[in-house]
């Protein structure tokens, strides 16, 4: 008996090789393996470029100032991210993304070989961190195309475990590189890593997106953007996430300048430390984003991702007391466990509801909104560290997140089901998008 015709995203999935294991699937086999080299590049960035600048200037505002400049830079490229993604190739932007990030990242190397230059960090950090949100929003949109949509929690937690292994990796050979040669020779790491990456990306076929995903008229950029905040607001889930968000990410982005700067300037340390409490940080978001699939099915997406705020709160609060290493690595470990599980919550939750043709758009509006005050809540955060001291600071900014999850409870976010499939959570799928008009969601009735 029939139902009724099924979406286009659906019907569009029905190509994919979604039930083959995820490991005998070719082109997200590779895919994968660049996703994992390119992230093991950035983990050495993570830590060579806070510390480039401790190196010049001894500040760790100056360091907070470095984390705002790039978040700024991410927040004003997202907001046009998600129109250039859902017009252009996408295989290509990403690929032209890894090689201009090996360019930038390349200079600097090359330029400390005849003598610091922080205002550098200052040019490369912004453009590259714009460039490298256009290839996340690339990322997410073609994630679902090689997979499909019945494995894109499994998918996404397994790019997130590895990439998550990388960072393992990547900060504690970043902190013995710095230490032997220098910051500067970490960053060239970083650098070849994009290359590598892009080299990878060329052998991956992407799905082509059908025609009618495509319309033959141009919108303009802002409209493009309103489109996906529209498509936000009117999913009651998705819009009360990207307000918690908004407020999560204030808090928390300066998060690793402060770790760093605690192990160095509080407790005393040296490079070769900082690598490892980061390296020792980042088993928590393999074994984060190996759990959540689990997690997400048992309980379902509200009590995981609230569950997973409040336990973040209260690893940033314990940061601020703590005044050994190994407590700070472990409790590193467990905020980026959570970090890992809620974001990775989010972002299969978003992939599933939204249709393929608006998916670059919706996350670029989801991410411009959630980071906005971002760059602001580091720079506010490293100051107030450096005048107070990290204990106040960490302490208040972790109880503020133990308060987000407490008020995730009385929104949409904690009845969110555990199926993508569930009523809760997906939408009406909207006719094509028309220039000149807006998307609005309702969700479906049980």
């Amino acid at each position: 008996m029939t139902h009724g015709a099924p979406r286009r995203e659906d019907a569009a999935d029905e190509g994919l090789p979604g039930t083959r294991p995820l490991w005998r699937q070719r082109d997200f086999g590779i895919f994968w393996a660049a996703q994992t080299l390119s992230v093991l590049g950035d983990s050495f960035a993570l830590i060579a470029l806070p510390l480039l600048v401790l190196q010049s200037t001894g500040s760790l505002a100056r360091m907070g100032l470095l984390t705002a400049v790039g978040g700024a830079a991410s927040v004003v490229a997202a907001v046009f991210a998600g129109a250039v993604v859902d017009r252009v190739d996408r295989r290509r932007l990403l690929i032209a993304c890894d090689l201009v990030r090996m360019v930038l990242y390349g200079v600097i190397p090359l330029v400390w070989l005849f003598g610091p230059r922080a205002w550098l960090l200052y040019v490369v950090l912004p453009l590259c961190e714009a460039v490298g949100m256009l290839f996340a929003v690339g990322y997410v949109t073609v994630v679902r195309g090689l997979v499909g949509t019945g494995r894109l929690t499994e998918a996404n937690g397994r790019l997130n475990a590895t990439a998550a292994a990388a960072g393992v990796l990547g900060p504690l050979c970043a902190g013995l590189v710095a230490a032997w040669s220098g910051p500067a020779a970490a960053v060239g790491v970083d650098a070849a890593s994009f290359g590598v990456s892009a080299a990878c990306l060329c052998f991956v076929r992407f799905r082509k997106r059908v025609p009618d995903e495509q319309t033959g008229r141009r919108t303009g950029l802002w409209q493009d953007l309103r489109t996906g905040v529209a498509f936000l607001h009117g999913h009651p889930v998705l819009r009360s996430l990207t307000a918690l968000l908004f407020v999560f990410s204030f808090l928390t982005l300066g998060l690793s300048d402060l770790v760093i700067y605690h192990l160095k300037h509080d407790l005393g340390h040296d490079d070769g430390t900082v690598g490892t409490v980061m390296a020792v940080g980042a088993l928590g978001t393999i074994t984060g984003a190996l759990l959540v699939a689990r997690f997400r099915r048992r309980l379902g997406f509200g009590p995981t991702w609230t569950g997973s705020v409040a336990v973040c709160g209260l690893a940033f609060a314990g940061l601020g007391w703590a005044r050994d290493v190994p407590v700070v690595a472990a409790l590193s470990a467990a905020f980026l466990a959570c970090v890992g599980m809620a974001g990775t919550c989010s972002m299969s939750l978003r992939q599933e509801v939204t249709p393929e043709h608006l998916l670059g758009r919706v996350t670029s509006a989801f991410w411009t909104l959630q980071y906005a005050a971002a760059p602001i809540g580091a720079a506010l955060l490293t100051w107030a560290a450096e005048e107070r001291g990290t204990t106040p600071v960490a302490v208040a900014a972790g109880a503020t997140c133990v308060l987000l999850a407490v008020t995730a409870l009385f929104t949409p976010v904690r009845g969110a089901g555990r199926s993508p499939v569930d009523p809760a959570v997906v939408p009406q799928t909207p006719p094509p998008h028309q220039p000149g008009s807006q998307v609005r969601q309702q969700p479906e009735q049980r």
